[in-house]
């Protein structure tokens, strides 16, 4: 039951980021990723499965064997289970390579409510999302992460 959350989690944390500006000004890429993680993070609040799974490449795959479907799957499980999720996410950098792709390397800590013993859930992770502009949207084609202080897998 924790892998399956914690996959979630992972999931959820597209749909994660606030950032604040630093240095110098943002590329066009570079800004159009913080807005792809803005509207995830805005879908993720609100739950809405389709438009997160939609962020994603049909191509994903990740070193723990998820694909499209999986996500899917588990985003299905973890916003039947929860009531109210809340986010916080720190952006440590984004690497823009081409203007096609990217890597963005984050923390996120998650908190949900549901109906379990203790009714609340919270957690804190480190991401690292790999993506790909395609037709002009930016897609994740991958993920590793791991909870705050591990490394990523």
């Amino acid at each position: 039951m924790m892998i399956g959350l914690t996959r979630m989690l992972c999931t959820l944390t597209l749909a994660a980021l606030v950032l604040g500006a630093c240095g110098e000004p943002a590329s066009a890429p570079e800004e159009e990723l913080r807005a792809w993680v803005t509207e995830g993070m805005d879908g993720a609040k609100d739950k809405e499965r389709r438009k997160l799974v939609g962020m994603i490449s049909p191509s994903y795959a990740d070193a723990r064997g998820n694909e499209r479907g999986d996500i899917d799957n588990l985003l299905r499980l973890y916003f039947l289970r929860m009531s109210n999720i809340k986010l916080l996410s720190t952006i440590e950098e984004i690497t823009v390579y081409d203007d096609t792709a990217a890597k963005i390397l984050m923390t996120i800590g998650m908190a949900g409510t549901h109906d379990g013993v203790l009714g609340f859930s919270a957690d804190a992770y480190r991401f690292e999302f790999e993506l790909e502009k395609d037709s002009d949207e930016w897609q994740l084609i991958a993920a590793r992460w791991g909870e705050l202080g591990d490394e990523l897998q």
